[in-house]
């Protein structure tokens, strides 16, 4: 019975979740802010090398 009420008041591990929750999500947000900003630089490259050789 004690182990049952130390696991109960034990909320360490629910906190370890809950940071890796918030991590994964920062991650995925980051994962796709840096998608978006690579495809704008590589247009942006496009654009610079097309009026390059353009003459």
């Amino acid at each position: 019975m004690k182990f049952i009420k130390k696991f109960v008041r034990d909320t360490k591990a629910a906190t370890a979740i809950e940071y890796g929750l918030i991590a994964a999500l920062i991650a995925v947000a980051g994962i796709t802010a840096m998608g978006a900003v690579g495809n704008s630089v590589s247009g942006t490259f496009n654009k610079v090398n097309t009026n390059l050789t353009t003459p």
